[in-house]
């Protein structure tokens, strides 16, 4: 499978930015694990991305923000939880947040969502990205219902398909972030990753169904 690859560099922003404007589907490390990346208001991308994973259509994608400006612009209601977790040391980093929106101020891409599943990464080029292209549907590199693989090139045999353009470079971790369900109360720990229970509680209260 021959696909294009750039180093996980900053001086590479540009030509990932451009990849990313025209739809493309990235596959990149992140902070966690290896991550599909495609913007949501580009639906080929979304396609795609959802084709290169295998992954049922039902199932939503999980978005990546830069500040919680972001989320204000995507109608994210704010409840106690949601601010005691953005406040806590794992944010920026590997704690996934579900939340509801508001559908009078959610853009269009969201308009058939009630809530969504945001993370905002500690890795500096995904940052840098999200800087200049905004919000960024991110989903870990692996065909749904396997493991996620450690190194592109594993990735990249596992999928069905190539994406559009490859950043070389290790994941930061080999557990997924950790998702905290924050339409509820307390919050509900969906699933346990790369931050236990035990350090979340030290923040905010939650409970593991």
């Amino acid at each position: 499978m021959s696909v294009i690859s750039v180093s996980n560099d900053l001086a590479n922003v540009p030509r990932i930015v451009q990849a990313l404007r025209v739809g493309g589907v990235v596959l990149l490390p992140t902070d966690t694990v290896l991550g599909l990346a495609t913007l949501p208001n580009m639906p080929a991308g979304v396609d795609r991305l959802y084709a290169l994973k295998d992954r049922p259509r039902a199932k939503a994608l999980p978005i990546m923000v830069t500040t919680s400006a972001q989320l204000v612009d995507l109608g994210v209601i704010f409840t106690p939880a949601i601010e005691q977790a953005l406040a806590s040391p794992f944010v920026p980093g590997a704690l996934t947040i579900a939340a509801e929106i508001d559908p009078k101020i959610c853009p269009d891409w969201l308009a058939d969502r009630r809530e969504i599943a945001f993370r905002i990464p500690d890795a500096p080029l995904l940052l840098e990205l999200l800087r200049q292209v905004g919000p960024l549907l991110v989903t870990s590199a692996n065909r749904a219902g396997h493991p996620t693989p450690a190194h592109a090139s594993a990735a990249l045999a596992q999928l069905a398909g190539a994406p559009d353009l490859v950043v070389e470079g290790l994941a930061g971790a080999d557990e997924a972030s950790t998702l905290i369900n924050c339409t509820q109360s307390p919050a509900l720990i969906e699933r346990l990753g790369a931050i236990s229970q035990a350090q979340l509680a030290e923040y905010l209260e939650v409970r593991h169904g």
